[in-house]
């Protein structure tokens, strides 16, 4: 029997099973799943392993190329409907806010206390040494990053810093701008050096920490601490929330490094790698909004108590959304 005559018989014997598979193949990713009945979605597997099956008979009876290509692209579309995710990325996105970031960063709980901690002990050392000498200032806060705004400064220009949105105002654009820069990069740098054993994430959670207590300070001893608060706050409740989250995911990873327990420090890593990261992508996305808050909200809102109200709402809201209670939607 000829080879194109054995190959023509194999077609015929199975090609309406091959047929069926295509058009449900068609269908599901044309439309989506559920444009498929339950019948058709428990039929796609055993049609599957039987497309696969004959393209395994066609490979070691040698029939004809042109047979052995159409199964194997058949054979790989019914592969990633049976073992591929089949979610849509608005349901990713979705279990990822609603789910996987939450939980990530309750799991971190303890690092998230210990970043807050040395965040406030490294404010508190800035303030003292400041108290004592007034040229530490210098050394917390880098002259790109205070333009002008240190001890030698008046009183009153360090007020017309926190409310004047014209006149100096590019100067304080221009200053924020900085600021949320600085905090973004200490955030990304205390989650990526984390590997180091987390020492270099617990300096850096030090070193901001020194950076705020040393503008703390500042405004503090010219009587501006309560006018300086919601001016930080109304942007920084969320941008120093995620300064510490993204310390805790770094502290997290460095030590499963170092004291990776009963498992391989392979396998130490990579769990910490996998509630880091999620972490860490909604940090991204906490920094952006912090990045909106700063460019518009201090910007536009110059009384105080808003300031403060704004600060309690973002509060309340990042409190109730991570460590609030939470109920399992039934499926």
């Amino acid at each position: 029997m000829s080879a194109a005559l054995k190959s023509q018989r194999f077609r015929e014997e199975r090609e309406a099973d091959w047929k069926r598979l295509e058009g449900l193949m068609d269908r599901a990713e044309k439309r989506s799943v559920s444009s498929l009945s339950d019948e058709e979605i428990l039929a796609i597997p055993v049609l599957y392993r039987s497309t696969l099956s004959a393209l395994s008979v066609a490979r070691e009876t040698s029939l004809d190329r042109g047979l052995i290509d159409y199964l194997e692209v058949l054979s790989a579309r019914a592969y990633f409907f049976v073992y591929g995710s089949r979610s849509t990325l608005p349901e990713r996105l979705g279990g990822f806010f609603r789910k996987d970031w939450p939980a990530a960063v309750r799991s971190v709980w303890r690092e998230t206390v210990v970043a807050a901690l040395l965040t406030v002990l490294g404010a508190v050392a800035a303030a003292l040494l400041i108290a004592h000498d007034a040229q530490w200032y210098h050394v917390f806060v880098p002259q790109a990053l205070a333009g002008g705004r240190d001890p030698a400064a008046a009183t009153e220009v360090l007020r017309e810093m926190l409310y004047d949105g014209g006149g100096s105002g590019d100067g304080l654009s221009v200053f924020a701008t900085f600021l949320f820069t600085h905090n973004a990069q200490v955030a990304l740098l205390a989650f990526a050096l984390g590997f180091a054993f987390c020492i270099p994430s617990l300096m850096l959670l030090i070193y901001n920490g020194a950076t705020l207590g040393a503008f703390l300070s500042l405004y503090f001893s010219r009587g501006l601490g309560l006018e300086l608060g919601g001016w930080l706050l109304i942007h920084g409740v969320t941008e120093l929330f995620a300064v510490m989250l993204a310390g805790a995911a770094g502290i997290r990873v460095g030590w499963s490094l170092a004291f990776p327990g009963a498992l391989s420090r392979l396998d130490s890593l990579a769990a910490a790698g996998r509630t880091a990261g999620a972490v860490m992508g909604g940090v991204v996305v906490m920094l952006f909004f912090a990045g909106l808050l700063e460019g518009f909200g201090r910007q536009l809102i110059t009384h105080d108590l808003i300031r403060y109200g704004v600060a309690a709402a973002t509060a309340v809201l990042w409190g109730a959304y991570f460590y609030g209670p939470r109920r399992e939607v039934a499926r």
